[in-house]
């Protein structure tokens, strides 16, 4: 059976240079059709990449880039603290309806948030990474919690037959157990926080950051340059979801032993 044959089965595995085959060709297939696109007001790929060149260079987009990198690391940084803390809590039945109401605050929008998140850190930088952590806790604390409660209870009765504290028993079943899908969360969570940047860095621009910066180019319909910046925006994005993919393998090498080879 030879690769590409494979490649149109279902529930098969695939080399990695069978995959990038794959990749380049659909690449190659979805820069043709937008090349020969009917909607001429949508700018090509050649305007675009012109248009990183000049906002490089004469907008200054590394520095700006640097300032949304620097939101984003600050602000998931306080993510993960707060919503582990929160998460591990739940197995103390008395933190339990906190972590459910952090939980259900998932449905506020940030808008209507912005005036008392104001109040209290005073505006500016400081406000944006209280509304990107914000938004992003919830989220995580969901999905983080439910992790913890599904944890068998057969775990955790093995270790005190053996005799262990519930000190270590929390260390070793809760922490150290669910390594491997607290980085996955904290992998689709970063995901989440990057896409609202651009909303973040709108609500408070005088940082800048490339969420403003696509915000004024926008406002002025300057569409090559809105798409370069999204262009950027999405290889950042990827280049940080490969980041988290590769720390996990490094971290937990377990959780990729268990993937199986047909």
């Amino acid at each position: 059976m030879s690769k590409i044959t494979r490649a149109f089965q279902p529930n098969r595995v695939i080399d990695s240079g069978t995959t990038g085959l794959i990749v380049v060709f659909w690449a190659g297939t979805a820069l043709l059709l937008w090349s020969l696109s009917p909607w001429k007001t949508l700018p090509t790929p050649r305007e675009i990449w012109h248009a990183v060149g000049f906002l490089w260079w004469e907008r200054g987009m590394g520095p700006e880039m640097f300032t949304t990198l620097k939101l984003i690391g600050e602000a998931v940084a306080l993510t993960t603290v707060i919503s582990l803390a929160l998460s591990y809590a739940t197995v103390i039945p008395f933190f339990r309806p906190v972590v459910a109401m952090t939980s259900k605050l998932r449905f506020l929008g940030l808008t209507g948030l912005v005036f008392p998140f104001t109040l209290m850190t005073g505006g500016g930088y400081t406000l944006k990474v209280a509304l990107l952590t914000f938004g992003m806790t919830t989220f995580f604390v969901t999905s983080m919690a439910q992790v913890v409660i599904e944890i068998p209870r057969a775990e955790f009765d093995h270790m005190r037959v053996l005799g262990s504290s519930e000190l270590r028993i929390f260390w070793e079943v809760v922490v150290r157990g669910t390594l491997d899908k607290a980085l996955d969360v904290l992998r689709q969570n970063l995901a989440m926080g990057w896409a609202m940047i651009t909303m973040v860095e709108g609500i408070s621009r005088a940082e800048g950051g490339v969420g403003a910066m696509i915000l004024d180019q926008n406002k002025h319909f300057n569409l090559a340059e809105v798409y370069a910046i999204l262009l950027v925006i999405l290889v950042l994005g990827l280049l940080m979801d490969y980041a988290m993919g590769a720390l996990t393998n490094i971290l937990c090498p377990h959780a990729a032993m268990g993937r199986v080879q047909r």
